[in-house]
Formats: C-alpha cells, sequence, structure tokens
C-alpha cells in the first residue's frame, strides 16, 4: 500500500460524561484528537502506511498524544517535539433540538508556535504518494500557513497527490482571511473535501435551493457548485459530504464525488449519532483510502459515506473500524444486527 502524510495539530479533548452540559459536569473525559490525526487513524486501521506530522511538547502530556496515534499503527517518527503547550479542545455533546458545543483553547499551542525550520520535508516526503491536511491547519496561525504552503509545493515538486478539507472554523479565522489563504494553497490541492457550508463560507460558492438547518437539500445544486470549485482551481476531484440536519441525535448522511467532469452520489443513511466529532475526517480517510486502492469514482464514494456514517457510532474522534466492515455497510448491510 502506497505510503501517505497528513499534517495538522493534535489536541487534547475534554468531554463531560455522555450528554451532560459543561457547566453540570465535575469530571472530563481526557481523549486526543484533532483533523488530519483522525484521518491518520482511519487509514492506519485500513492497513496504509500513515504518518502523521506534527509539533508537541516533549513533557509526558505530548508523549500521551503520541502514544495515542502509536497505538494504532500510525507513524509518529516525524513528530517534531518541542513547544509548551499541547491545544485543548472541550466538546459538549448535543442531544435532540440542543447542538453540540466546542470550546477551544488551543492559543500558543505547539505547532501553532512552529517555524518552517522545524520541518524537513525532503526527509518527511520520501517515499510519499499522498499529502492530506485541512484548513484547520493554516488558521492556526501566520507561520503555520506558511509551512502549510512550503508543504503543498513540496509535495507538487515530487508529483505528490495532494488533498485538503476545507474545514472552515470561524473560532479560528474570518472568512476573508480564509479565502486570501486558501485561495493560495488551494492552487496545490488535487483532490478539495467540503461539506454544505465550507464552499460557501471560504469562496462564496453555494448551492442554491439548500437549507441545511432545514434538513433540505439540492442535489443539482451541490453539482454546481462541485464544477465551479473545479473550474476555479482545477481539481481532479471534489468530495462534498451532505448532512440533513433533523436534530442534535438523527441526521441523514450521504456524498458525492464530482470527478471527470460526472457527479456521483452515494446511498443515503438514516443516522442516529452516538458522536458526530470526527466524522467528517473519517469521510476523508475513506475517500483516500478508496482513491488509493484504485476504487471507481461511485466505489470511492461510497466507501467514504459508509466509513463516516459508521464513525458517527463511535465515542471519539477516531474512527476505530476495518475496511471489511465499511464496505459491508457500503454493501448494503445496514441492520445494525448482532454479529455471531
Amino acid at each position: 500500500m502506497k505510503k501517505v502524510v497528513t499534517f495538522g495539530e493534535l489536541m487534547l479533548r475534554l468531554a463531560p460524561e455522555n450528554y451532560l452540559r459543561f457547566v453540570q459536569s465535575d469530571k472530563y473525559e481526557a481523549t486526543f484528537g484533532g483533523a488530519e490525526a483522525n484521518v491518520a487513524v482511519s487509514l492506519a486501521n485500513y492497513g496504509v502506511d500513515v504518518a502523521f506530522v506534527t509539533k508537541l511538547p516533549e513533557h509526558e502530556i505530548g508523549q500521551a498524544a503520541v502514544n495515542s496515534l502509536r497505538k494504532y499503527g500510525v507513524d509518529v517518527g516525524k513528530i517534531v517535539r518541542g513547544g509548551d503547550r499541547v491545544g485543548i479542545y472541550y466538546c459538549e455533546k448535543g442531544a435532540s433540538q440542543r447542538p453540540s458545543k466546542v470550546i477551544y483553547d488551543r492559543a500558543y499551542s505547539a505547532i501553532s508556535q512552529a517555524k518552517l525550520s522545524d520541518f524537513n520535508w525532503n526527509s518527511i516526503f520520501k517515499g510519499v504518494e499522498w499529502f492530506h491536511f485541512t484548513g484547520i491547519t493554516p488558521a492556526l496561525s501566520e507561520s503555520v500557513a506558511k509551512i502549510c504552503l512550503k508543504a503543498c509545493a513540496e509535495a507538487k515538486k515530487r508529483g505528490i497527490t495532494i488533498s485538503c478539507d476545507l474545514n472552515f472554523r470561524k473560532k479560528l479565522w474570518s472568512r476573508e482571511k480564509a479565502n486570501k489563504v486558501m485561495t493560495e494553497l488551494c492552487g496545490y490541492i488535487d483532490y478539495c473535501i467540503a461539506n454544505e457550508e465550507d464552499a460557501k463560507d471560504v469562496f462564496g460558492i453555494e448551492a442554491d435551493n439548500t437549507d441545511i438547518y432545514g434538513g433540505k437539500l439540492n442535489r443539482d445544486g451541490y453539482v454546481s457548485v462541485a464544477r465551479k470549485l473545479t473550474e476555479k482551481f482545477g481539481f481532479k476531484g471534489v468530495a462534498i459530504t451532505l448532512r440533513e440536519s433533523l436534530s442534535a441525535n438523527d441526521n441523514n448522511w450521504s456524498g458525492m464525488l464530482y470527478t471527470g467532469g460526472e457527479a456521483y452520489f452515494s446511498k443515503k443513511y438514516s443516522m442516529h449519532i452516538v458522536d458526530r466529532v470526527g466524522g467528517g475526517d473519517s469521510f476523508g480517510g475513506g475517500l483516500i483510502y478508496s482513491l488509493l486502492s484504485g476504487y471507481t469514482a461511485q466505489e470511492t464514494i461510497e466507501f467514504a459515506v459508509a466509513a463516516s456514517c459508521l464513525k458517527h457510532s463511535i465515542e471519539g474522534d477516531y474512527n476505530m473500524v476495518s475496511v471489511d466492515e465499511v464496505k459491508k455497510l457500503a454493501g448494503g448491510d445496514a441492520s445494525g444486527r448482532v454479529q455471531r
């Protein structure tokens, strides 16, 4: 299997038990997660040779973060050690009509303070065929945005395929700043991943006749969005997740892959959600795995959507599923019956 590198921030996740609110809880569960790290874990669980690159402190919490990836088979040998802080995010799970809530405490984290000289891309990209990052990473600081740009330029020089999930986070940067930075980065990207809101927030491109809060989606509108993104940046493919939010617990979930001038839609799943954080990342992991494996466009979008559907049933950021489990769901077995 071909080698993949993902680059971003790995954070400590602190969450109240079950569905308690922040103000109710007197204890928090500590795990780790972050967009590109989540993708790396998915790929490792599929048997892919994948390395995660970031910067983490040398103290015990930084080591615990590293260990959280190592135990799933992610290559952590290229993680730079240094800095003082592991970024933190607090996650309160929503229920019914009460949405989930995330509070960031990631200012001055080790990766946000990283310098261009911290990363030797010549060494990192040795033997690599795919590079993945998200729009969260360049939003962390001006220096990290420059590191992302350098990484993309080095990857492109080596003929490495580049994918990016736009992942706009309004708590990290403005739409204007995102537009400026991501426009430059998208010139290097081969495969772009987005959701209902990202293309609009970052590039002002939106689907017509769609109400993401009312659960109404227009397929033709998303084909138009993907086509416009492809025309603007020359992407080989645009993958869009289609979430119909009926409540915090119940969503309809599907996806679209636009490639070669054609749009391919997956089947739709009705999900009862255990934990939605990392759902988009598991979609990205499934997409990358499928494309590396030579799947057809239809097989690719079916696998990616099925993988992310299963992630919504799993606590924590990481998607703990196998290729066989994903293929079984993608093949039509959505019964959830006990496996004996």
